[in-house]
């Protein structure tokens, strides 16, 4: 199997999928391995209870598609890391080689299609 292949692929999804967490986050400062949204302008006046509102709403679709991209881009970190431990590409419950038609689909793979859930 050509890892060096899928090593590539990997790393170009990690560094769009940070740039894409960039767009509706940063990084926790207290925790690097974690992101959060960023707050939309709370600048408003209390009494503009529409504005209020849509800040809100912007705030909590931005949380919400900040959590998706971070758990793509905690699948990819961790393929990245089953290429350097020389276990990528085998099923994490019996250790059967994935297909690579799985891995081109999928790169960020862990079980092959019998054991997928």
């Amino acid at each position: 199997m050509d890892t060096a292949h899928f090593k590539k692929k990997l790393e170009e999804e990690l560094r769009k999928l940070e740039g894409e967490l960039a767009s509706v986050g940063h990084k926790n400062p207290h925790n690097p391995a974690d992101w959060e949204a960023t707050a939309t302008d709370l600048n408003t006046l209390p009494s503009d209870q529409n504005e209020v509102a849509n800040s809100m709403d912007e705030f909590e679709e931005r949380t919400a598609i900040l959590k998706q991209l971070e758990i793509q881009y905690n699948d990819v970190k961790e393929a990245l890391s089953r290429i350097e431990q020389g276990t990528f590409g085998k099923c994490a419950v019996d250790g059967e080689l994935i297909p690579l038609d799985r891995l081109e689909a999928l790169p960020t793979a862990k079980t092959c299609i019998q054991h997928a859930t």
